[in-house]
């Protein structure tokens, strides 16, 4: 689990952290930890295609950032 963590937060070399990476993952689990503080505590209605359409956007962002940034991995 440990190896599986280093591959999707590092760049090619398993190596150097990447803050890309980072912020994908720590803004998917945000998103998560909203969308159930919506719902569980305050009761509020939730809409899986507004949120789908919101973190569809943020992945493809990441995902141009990452392309964009490729040729100054380590």
């Amino acid at each position: 689990m440990n190896n599986v963590l280093r591959q999707l937060l590092t760049g090619k070399d398993n190596q150097t952290h990447d803050v890309v990476r980072w912020l994908a993952v720590l803004s998917f689990l945000v998103g998560l930890g909203l969308a159930i503080y919506a719902v569980g505590w305050k009761g509020q209605p939730f809409s899986l295609q507004e949120y789908g359409m919101g973190l569809g956007s943020l992945f493809v962002t990441i995902g141009g950032a990452l392309k964009l940034k490729e040729g100054t991995e380590p």
